[in-house]
């Protein structure tokens, strides 16, 4: 049989690779110049970004508290403004809206910290009639801005007699932020949905009871999420402004976003300019610092807790 019959009917012979080697030197270059094009965006926006705080760290040394200067940055610098700050209490006590926040925004993070857990576990681990609408309608409720309900939430307090005293607007802010925590349970039940059940059954084989599966198996493994709601349930009363302001009515039961919105109103923004930087410097500070302490946390945990 000759070799043209061999080839099947409509076949066609093998063509000579005509393109040759591929072009290693271009696809490096272009590889290259990619990756110089993605540096280079990256190191602008990171100056963007830390241009403003470095502007706003070194404004609150500014010898001249009078923010309308001919130069961007200071040029006399001095530590007065963080001590007037704290010290001078005759136009606003910024010392106690600070405690008064800090007090608001550690019992927010464990009282959140405790609903979200608890919450997270009965729908991750139980099983119950409820269970699927309760999850349908959190979800529902979760698609409304919170800010639709302050109104509500004023005269309910209002009513209640938690907006007049110094008192009752930390009672009445600590009951707010931390009464809706346990309703943003997604993250952390998708999280503990990850954990094999196989652990639950081998720890209640072993006589361990419901809790005791919560606190020595699920607890140990959902430390990065732990971290991830106490970072978050400091946070939000920390930095927020809208339900502080109107809970808040008089200055005497002010947060420090208040506080540092005040400072920026037209009778006080010539000479607190200074201080309100000075202020913002303070208010980074335990953000920062709970983040050092909580990563070492979420590093370990990161290591493995579930082997094999």
């Amino acid at each position: 049989m000759s070799a043209q019959a061999s080839l099947s009917v409509g076949a066609r012979p093998p063509q000579p690779d005509l393109e040759g080697p591929p072009r290693h030197g271009g696809m490096r270059a272009r590889r290259i110049m990619g990756d110089v094009v993605s540096h280079v965006f990256l190191a602008v926006m990171a100056v963007a970004w830390l241009v403003p705080v470095a502007w706003v760290a070194a404004e609150s040394f500014n010898a001249d508290p009078n923010p309308y200067t001919t130069t961007f940055f200071p040029t006399e610098y001095t530590f007065d403004n963080y001590i007037q700050l704290f010290t001078d209490t005759q136009v606003m006590n910024f010392g106690k809206m600070f405690l008064r926040t800090l007090l608001i925004a550690v019992a927010v993070c464990a009282i959140s910290v405790f609903f979200v857990l608890s919450v997270s576990f009965c729908m991750s681990r139980l099983r119950f009639r409820l269970r699927k609408p309760f999850m349908n309608g959190a979800l529902i409720l979760g698609m409304f801005p919170g800010i639709m309900s302050v109104v509500a939430i004023y005269f309910i307090l209002k009513a209640m007699g938690l907006t007049t005293s110094s008192s009752g607007t930390v009672a009445a802010l600590i009951v707010v932020y931390a009464g809706g925590s346990g309703a943003a349970f997604y993250v952390m039940k998708g999280f503990m949905d990850t954990i094999p059940f196989s652990l639950d059954e081998a720890a209640i084989l072993d006589g361990c009871t419901r809790w005791q599966v919560f606190t020595r198996i699920i607890l140990p493994i959902t430390k990065p999420m732990i971290v991830y709601q106490a970072i978050v349930g400091f946070m939000t009363p920390w930095l927020d402004f809208v339900l502080a302001k109107a809970i808040c009515r008089t200055q005497d039961n002010y947060t420090v976003s208040l506080g540092l919105w005040q400072m920026l109103q037209m009778e006080y923004i010539g000479t607190w300019f200074a201080r309100f930087a000075a202020g913002a410097v303070c208010v980074s500070v335990p953000i920062a610092i709970l983040f050092v302490l909580m990563q070492r946390f979420y590093q370990s945990s990161m290591s493995g807790a579930v082997k094999g």
